[in-house]
């Protein structure tokens, strides 16, 4: 007879190995942000895009960890005694820990691959297959480089939650960058539309297909929720017990009564940074749809850009959302 220990037991493996996807909005901005940035890496020093990606997305907890935000540091690489750039203090497993300070998330990047490419007690991940992740996370965790005894199990999770291996693949030359599954969170499906307007008079680009929670979440640490087509503007202040016209100013919008195509709307002010370095433009994807995307003030995306009302990027550009542009961005054709 089978007796009711071993039925917990069975009952909470099924769990384990039965449990659907999580994936969340700031992860899949998060991923959609620095996907470019892991290729890159894994085409130059030969750590797998899909690894970076996922223990970027532990290690900064999708980008919005106090470490992330007060020193760029996206892997939790601590000082060592061979490091001689800028520093930040944190408490990890001790308090006031040395960890590794970077001017931007792509030097961040880059000495994360350098770490692992020049250490020692990595080497031997190099002999494996980059397309091996699973062998890649569980080296990673033999090698020392987390002391968290499932790290090795998180990584795998969050390769396959947020399909993270199409990047190495991409990397590899084995799949085509034009056969990528782009990411969403999970909930309401929401298909490709045209959004109301940029509140200046210039219609919006049609947005890239995504997928939004139901009900209120955050963005940018505002609140959000998604709005179907067809859902008056007035409805929606209601509800949310929002002024009419606060509620068209917090979205850049001009007069607004039913929305032709679901779009974002937030509930409260946007901010004038975003939590994340830089957006990279999608298909399909305006100046507008990435201001909502990002919880990020319009104005402050086309001065931040160079921009001006009207302007639309290209796809593939970088749209800085923390720190001046170097440079403009190169425009849409169309």
């Amino acid at each position: 007879m089978i007796n009711k220990r071993m039925l917990i037991g069975v009952g909470w493996l099924m769990v384990v190995f039965w449990a659907p996807a999580q994936v969340s909005v700031n992860g899949v901005n998060y991923v959609n942000t620095y996907k470019t940035l892991a290729m890159e890496e894994e085409q130059r020093s030969g750590v797998p895009a899909s690894i970076t990606l996922a223990q970027g997305l532990h290690e900064s907890e999708a980008g919005s960890s106090e470490l992330v935000k007060g020193s760029n540091n996206h892997f939790g690489i601590k000082c060592k005694e061979d490091w001689k750039g800028e520093v930040f203090y944190h408490d990890d497993d001790s308090r006031q820990e040395c960890f590794r300070s970077y001017a931007t998330a792509a030097d961040s990047y880059r000495d994360h691959s350098d770490f692992l490419r020049q250490g020692s007690r990595y080497a031997f991940l190099f002999k494996l297959d980059p397309a091996d992740f699973e062998g890649w996370a569980c080296g990673l965790k033999r090698a020392g480089y987390a002391t968290n005894i499932r790290y090795s199990q998180i990584l795998i999770k969050l390769v396959k939650d947020y399909n993270l291996q199409q990047y190495t693949l991409i990397a590899m030359g084995k799949m085509q960058a034009s056969q990528e599954v782009v990411l969403g969170a999970p909930g309401a499906s929401v298909g490709p539309g045209v959004v109301a307007g940029d509140g200046n008079g210039d219609s919006a680009m049609a947005g890239p297909d995504v997928s939004y929670p139901e009900g209120e979440f955050q963005i940018n640490r505002a609140r959000v929720v998604y709005v179907q087509a067809g859902v008056s503007l007035l409805s929606v202040a209601n509800r949310y017990e929002v002024p009419l016209g606060r509620l068209l100013e917090f979205n850049d919008m001009k007069e607004e009564d039913v929305l032709v195509k679901g779009q974002l709307i937030f509930l409260q002010r946007k901010r004038r940074a975003g939590s994340v370095e830089f957006h990279v433009v999608r298909e399909r994807e305006g100046i507008y749809d990435i201001a909502q995307a990002e919880g990020v003030k319009l104005q402050d995306i086309l001065e931040l850009n160079q921009l001006t009302p009207g302007e639309q990027p290209a796809v593939g550009e970088r749209i800085y959302l923390q720190r001046s542009a170097p440079a403009k961005p190169k425009l849409a054709v169309n």
